[in-house]
């Protein structure tokens, strides 16, 4: 279920009328972190003397780093770029630590980058993540002024389809000056993870199965029973033998274990390993051992 605050619709005008509905923040339940790898960008370094550089983002998949000084970010962070339209490598990563079920609100900065200069439409995005119930969310940066102009803050909340979720950034094509790409940093996340324990084997459809359907029933005589009625309960449940069996047959390898000597004459056991030696050496020809057995002790 894709949770939100109530949404809102900002009407943008991208040289025709184009509405973006803007997830609001959802995430005041969503207390516990999850992590994001590499969420300032840290990792690696934009090489001295420029301003970006196409390398491998640690934790992220995507097509390059700005420096922090292209990127103007109040808080001195690199910066990654959204990749171009339709590029096979968009922003993206996985959120470990957190599982199927979990609810997580995602949040992050996002800025115009300083190549975007005035008169130019808010530079849009689409935030994505599996699940049917998790409709894309789009986003729109601040207004472009040929400087920095960073948004800290925008939020996307979520419940997780799948274990370590993937959530991916996407430069929208119907962008003006589609190769001056926006900027994304300071990504964080926060959830409130699933209950413990797997799922009910008969929630749902299974809840019809015959073996679900008995177990139904046993659930209802067992609540019928008094709760003095141990005669009663086992004769739904059963008296319990196998398992009465299992923790015997247990018990009895356990003193058996423990009867066992720990301490034994050396002859005594040097009598026990004759045979063994003999038999392995029987037909052997003397030559053919390094030490006699007339050395060998008792044997």
């Amino acid at each position: 279920m894709h949770r939100t605050a109530r949404a809102s619709a900002l009407l943008i005008t991208l040289s025709s009328a184009l509405a973006l509905a803007l997830p609001a923040p959802a995430g005041a339940e969503d207390t516990e972190p999850a992590v994001v790898l590499n969420g300032a960008f840290a990792s690696p370094a934009v090489p001295d003397g420029r301003a970006w550089a196409y390398l491998a983002i640690d934790g992220w998949d995507g097509p390059g780093l700005a420096s922090a000084g292209r990127a103007g970010h109040p808080r001195g962070y690199q910066a990654a770029f959204l990749a171009a339209p339709d590029s096979p490598r968009p922003l993206g990563t996985r959120l470990r630590a957190v599982r199927a079920g979990a609810t997580v609100t995602l949040a992050w900065d996002d800025n115009p980058d300083t190549c975007a200069g005035q008169g130019v439409p808010r530079r849009t995005y689409t935030v994505s993540v599996a699940g049917d119930a998790n409709p894309p969310g789009a986003f729109a940066t601040n207004d472009p002024n040929g400087r920095a102009n960073w948004f800290l803050g925008r939020t996307y909340s979520f419940t997780a389809a799948e274990d370590s979720p993937r959530v991916t950034f996407s430069f929208d094509a119907a962008n003006a000056s589609p190769g001056c790409q926006p900027f994304l940093t300071n990504v964080t996340a926060r959830q409130t993870a699933p209950p413990p324990g797997g799922t009910d084997p008969c929630a749902g459809d299974a809840a019809g199965t015959s073996a679900c359907a008995s177990l139904g029933t046993a659930k209802e005589q067992i609540a019928a029973c008094p709760p003095t009625g141990r005669d009663c309960v086992a004769g739904v449940a059963g008296d319990g033998k196998q398992t009465t069996d299992g923790i015997a047959g247990q018990s009895g390898a356990v003193q058996d274990f423990a009867d066992l000597p720990r301490d034994q004459d050396p002859a005594s056991a040097a009598a026990g390993l004759c045979p063994l030696s003999n038999a392995l050496t029987d037909g052997v020809p003397p030559e053919h051992l390094v030490i006699a057995p007339s050395r060998w002790g008792s044997c």
